[in-house]
């Protein structure tokens, strides 16, 4: 289903890239909400369509990029120009959704030569800055991990450890997300099933060192992004719906408002789930538009 992944060397580690859809196309990184490597069949085939060449990797931790632990968010900048120096290119767009979102902010803002323009959806805000209360609309369960984390790291590893293992042993089968989904996967069976294996795929194909990506993610989010927002010159596209509540509304609303270059939707009836699958067609017709401008 998904291509032999390319294998980057640098810095003495090793970092896997998925690199499909149109290969004549304008590039697109993608930095994925999961840290997976992995594309949906659906965006692959709108990239083909649309003329796109989307790129996406391994966080380092995750598939099979070398872990780094202790990595900041800044880190994915040299990362990222390793990987273009290796496919020999020198500008692209970058994408992000979810968990995916600061780390497509944190390319535009260390790398400003080489990013044209941005999307982001969905994204999550900084912890700890003036402004913006990380927590505030969150479930309850969120509330308790960072507290853990700021007193006790130990203690926060081994719980999350316990619940990691949990969420991987659920969400790595396809008929699990089918279960969750109720009736929604039903209006489009055929489209469900891609959907969930897809979504499977990336803890399976992703989690082949535990949870020691999703841990380092999660420490990377609470702790100083290593950058300035200002430093974001290339034009911004984000988009957030008004029906989340996973990732609270108040962060883009945040973002947005430190963000120098960027315009801000909020689709009234749209959630985390779809707010990427939604607005994908749209988000590539504004790239088109800045890269051609």
């Amino acid at each position: 289903m998904y291509p032999q992944p390319r294998v980057v060397r640098f810095d003495g580690r090793v970092l896997t890239v998925e690199d499909v859809g149109s290969p004549s196309g304008y590039p697109v990184l993608v930095h994925d909400g999961g840290g997976c490597r992995h594309i949906s069949p659906a965006a692959v085939r709108l990239a083909h369509a649309d003329g796109f060449r989307l790129i996406s990797y391994d966080r380092p931790g995750y598939g099979g990029s070398t872990p780094m632990p202790g990595r900041a968010l800044a880190d994915c900048a040299a990362d990222v120009s390793a990987i273009l120096a290796d496919l020999a290119i020198e500008r692209v767009a970058v994408w992000g959704f979810s968990g995916g979102g600061p780390y497509a902010l944190a390319t535009a803002a260390l790398l400003p030569g080489m990013v044209s323009a941005v999307c982001v959806f969905a994204p999550l805000g900084p912890y700890g800055v003036e402004g913006l209360d990380f927590l505030d609309g969150m479930d309850e369960s969120y509330h308790e991990e960072v507290r853990v984390f700021f007193e006790d790291r130990q203690a926060a590893r081994e719980k999350f450890r316990t619940e990691a293992m949990e969420m991987f042993d659920r969400l790595s089968v396809p008929d699990n997300w089918l279960a969750m989904w109720g009736d929604r996967a039903l209006k489009d069976e055929a489209h469900g099933q891609e959907a969930a294996d897809y979504l499977a795929s990336g803890f399976r194909d992703g989690w082949t060192n535990g949870d020691v990506g999703w841990w380092d993610d999660w420490s990377a989010f609470l702790s100083p992004w290593g950058f300035d927002l200002s430093d974001v010159r290339a034009q911004v596209s984000l988009w957030h719906g008004l029906a989340d509540t996973r990732c609270p509304l108040a962060h883009s609303r945040w973002l947005a408002d430190q963000l120098p270059n960027v315009v801000a939707h909020y689709p009234e009836h749209e959630d985390h789930t779809n707010i990427e699958d939604n607005n994908r067609g749209a988000a590539l017709t504004w790239i088109r538009g800045q890269v051609t401008r």
